[in-house]
């Protein structure tokens, strides 16, 4: 890395919403990382434009002096970059809702990770994260490519499979269910350790321990620790005490297909749609007041807009609501809250940079930590990272209840990257045949037809 108080951070998919989080967090966070420069690229360069304008607006308002700068060149934000913050949504928000729809038109849950959704989001974006990948590994060789692009295990997987460029994979899923988990035992963060194991938004928690003691039956007995732990119901309570695992949220697309669907039809919606929805008013909203010079009411109005959208997480799913609805609770402080991706993506920085070794959950190399899973495949994993290195923690063998689970879905994930390469149709079907959220073959070509002809790759 390059002299620890002048790093340069880029980020791929800078037009993002999520960006001025991560902008807040850097900002926070510069002297920790020795950052001195932001610089933000995105296709869409009016979009770009309109973010970093608000990116400027948190750094003003906070206090700071890292620069934020936009450009149109992907080699531009890359070249001699420490850190490159990969965060692309190709097809954009509009590609999401509309695979979500079709997956519902077809019968499946509709969700932009997991099911056909998540399969035509993977098709449409493993070509683009490898040739971003392959700019890294030119012009940054020294670089670590931080992977935010959904979904992020596969994402992960292609761009350590074929290419050179370091890689870690993040998502905020594990911490927010450990953090939950903590809150829920009323202990601090430093007194609660979880073993955790599994795939992206595929991961259960299978023991706690609070200060040394292990908690995890009075964790599984008690129904009211148990309704702490997800933004939305969505798990009955026995198939949890049975299954003797905390599951992720994301579980709920696997393990209450027929519920999720039903209550996506009765809306007559998808989180995708409603997410369009408030992206285009808030960007109608950023326009209006960063061109009145309001850069205060432009970080309020961002705010608000991550509350609404974070208030409403799953609740759409598990019982029909709606990020519209009324009575939902929007009143935190979303840049400061206790996990989150800017906070998962600064502890791994600031870990990999020496300065606060950490043990963190994220996306890696699976390097026999795993027995049941070959050494190159991507896990989720709590891993040990200190200065440039990632350590994966030696676990127990998947448990019987989760094993062949979890390898349909690394199944499936290659032969998804193997299409997405190829552009090969028939892979694809295979792809969609082995996942086990769909797991049939007619279906899979209209499906195809319905999601990837879309698909400027397909």
């Amino acid at each position: 890395m390059s002299n620890p108080t002048d790093r340069k951070i880029a980020m791929i998919g800078g037009g993002g919403v999520r960006t001025p989080l991560v902008i807040f967090g850097i900002n926070e966070a510069a002297e920790a990382l020795g950052a001195r420069e932001m610089v933000l690229y995105d296709p869409d360069q009016e979009r770009l434009k309109v973010i970093a304008a608000l990116g400027r607006a948190v750094v003003a308002k906070e206090g700071g002096s890292l620069i934020i700068r936009e450009t149109a060149s992907v080699e531009d934000a890359v070249e001699g970059a420490d850190f490159v913050l990969n965060s692309v949504r190709v097809g954009g928000i509009a590609s999401r809702a509309a695979d979500e729809l079709a997956a519902i038109k077809h019968g499946y849950p509709g969700q932009e990770t997991t099911g056909p959704a998540g399969a035509a989001m993977a098709l449409r974006t493993v070509p683009v994260a490898l040739d971003h990948a392959r700019v890294v590994e030119r012009l940054a060789p020294g670089a670590w490519i931080v992977n935010f692009t959904n979904p992020a295990g596969l994402i992960t997987q292609a761009i350590s499979t074929h290419t050179k460029a370091r890689v870690v994979g993040i998502c905020d899923t594990p911490t927010e269910l450990l953090h939950r988990i903590t809150l829920a035992l009323d202990a601090r963060h430093d007194e609660v350790v979880c073993d955790y194991v599994g795939l992206n938004h595929l991961g259960w928690v299978r023991r706690i321990r609070l200060r040394g003691e292990d908690v995890t039956d009075r964790v599984l007995d008690d129904d009211s620790i148990l309704s702490q732990l997800y933004t939305a119901p969505l798990f009955d309570f026995a198939m949890i005490r049975t299954l003797r695992l905390i599951p992720t949220e994301y579980l709920f697309f696997y393990y209450s297909r027929r519920r999720a669907l039903e209550n996506q039809k009765r809306q007559g919606s998808s989180r995708g749609t409603e997410v369009e929805q408030l992206n285009h008013e808030l960007f109608a909203t950023l326009k209006d007041r960063l061109g009145a010079d309001d850069g205060e009411g432009a970080v309020a109005a961002y705010a608000a807009y991550l509350n609404r959208r974070s208030g409403s997480y799953m609740k759409l799913e598990a019982s029909a609501g709606s990020a519209f609805d009324k009575d939902a609770p929007f009143d935190e402080d979303p840049f400061r809250v206790a996990s989150g991706y800017h906070r998962i993506a600064l502890d791994v920085m600031t870990a990999l940079c020496g300065d606060k070794p950490a043990r963190i959950i994220v996306n890696t190399r699976n390097d026999g930590a795993v027995p049941n899973l070959p050494d190159d495949d991507i896990v989720e994993t709590p891993c040990q990272i200190s200065r440039d290195s990632i350590i994966p923690e030696p676990l127990e063998p998947l448990p019987d209840e989760v094993h062949g689970l979890v390898q349909s879905v690394k199944s499936y994930e290659r032969a998804a990257i193997r299409s997405a390469m190829n552009t090969d149709r028939l892979t694809a079907r295979m792809a969609f045949l082995i996942h086990p959220a769909i797991g049939e073959w007619e279906p899979s070509d209209p499906l195809l037809h319905d999601l990837l002809d879309r698909c400027i790759h397909c």
